[in-house]
């Protein structure tokens, strides 16, 4: 198997400073050199540069469709790797680029694109370096809309009076609707996953969002091409969040994930895509009789007659697999008196503080 990283494998424990293992704590952001958090949203440089010193060798080219501040590009040349980035706002991608500028070493080739990254012809900008393809790409989304950045962080009509384009239309923190930012989030991932070299690697931070007593999972509903090779608990001390309270039962989320693919075939690859679909109990073939007879009567308020179980349960799989369907709702009744009671002839109710 070709090297992918300068480390020697066979040592690896002796690297005191490189994070072997499945959960990464950091007591705190790196603050050397150029490195700030001025920008909202930005991960700390810990990251890219265990990843880059992980997953990459010296001289290997990187992508970060999502740079915002910078901080992967000057992690990257500063362990002498080459990166672009993408970046959706011009005024945010100069003050990036002026950050890498300061911090430049003369090796490091690269270059911070202005646009849309689901637009983006990435080949087009790599065919300027004379390369044709990547060896790592790091994909740091939004939280959905967690942060808003169009509009709040710089002003969105100043944009469109200076360079004549509405950011806000092409901002994943604006998407409304949690289904059309998933799309959109899996369209740019394909979208970025392409770029890669065989035996390249993707890298996606991303975290959890709590709305309304409900978890939206970006892990969960991530698209994930390739091999799925890697997934990281990443935590962090002395953060903003550690000085908020919360009310009720709300339990802080204080973690995030790094999720690392590896691209084993340029043309065919597995792809894992979550898919939500509503299941109805009176189909699904693991169901129990008196579980479903349980859920029908819950729907109801008081006691409900024998040809109401009927009529509910008929034209579903758990009667149509079943000769003696009839018979056994009434054996069902019968059976698990903790669960139903018989209030009258042909009448019967639910138990609901054992149902």
């Amino acid at each position: 198997m070709a090297r992918y990283n300068d480390l020697d494998m066979n040592n690896w424990k002796e690297y005191d400073d490189i994070l072997t293992d499945s959960l990464w704590i950091f007591d705190k952001r790196d603050k050397s050199g150029v490195h700030n958090a001025s920008y909202h949203g930005n991960f700390i440089p810990q990251i890219p540069n265990q990843l880059f010193r992980r997953y990459t060798k010296k001289g290997d080219w990187i992508l970060d469709p999502f740079v915002g501040g910078g901080t992967s590009l000057i992690e990257a040349q500063r362990l002498s790797r080459n990166a672009i980035g993408i970046e959706l706002q011009e005024d945010v991608a100069k003050i990036a680029h002026d950050l890498v500028k300061q911090e430049k070493t003369k090796d490091f080739k690269g270059t911070i694109i202005v646009g849309d990254s689901r637009v983006v012809n990435i080949e087009e900008r790599l065919k300027c370096f004379g390369i044709s393809k990547v060896q790592f790409v790091i994909y740091h989304p939004p939280y959905w809309d967690i942060i808003k950045y169009s509009d709040v962080m710089y002003s969105a009509s100043d944009v469109q009076k200076q360079y004549g384009y509405d950011p806000k239309q092409s901002d994943l923190s604006r998407i409304r609707e949690w289904d059309d930012f998933v799309k959109a989030m899996n369209y740019a991932m394909m979208k970025q996953f392409t770029a890669l070299e065989k035996g390249g690697r993707m890298a996606v931070l991303m975290g959890d969002i709590k709305k309304q007593g409900k978890l939206y999972s970006m892990l969960a509903e991530i698209i994930k091409p390739g091999t799925l090779e890697n997934i990281i608990i990443k935590a962090q001390h002395n953060c903003f969040s550690d000085q908020t309270r919360y009310s009720g039962n709300f339990i802080p989320i204080l973690h995030e994930y790094v999720m690392i693919v590896r691209k084993d075939d340029p043309l065919i690859y597995p792809i894992i895509a979550a898919k939500t679909y509503k299941a109805d109990i009176r189909d699904m073939p693991g169901a129990v009789w008196r579980d479903v007879v349980a859920a029908v009567m819950e729907q109801c308020d008081g006691a409900v007659p024998l040809s109401y179980l009927y009529e509910q349960i008929e034209s579903h799989q758990k009667a149509k697999k079943n000769r003696w369907w009839k018979e056994k709702i009434r054996q069902t009744l019968q059976c698990n008196p903790a669960h139903f009671r018989h209030t009258d002839r042909g009448m019967w109710t639910l138990n609901r503080n054992t149902a």
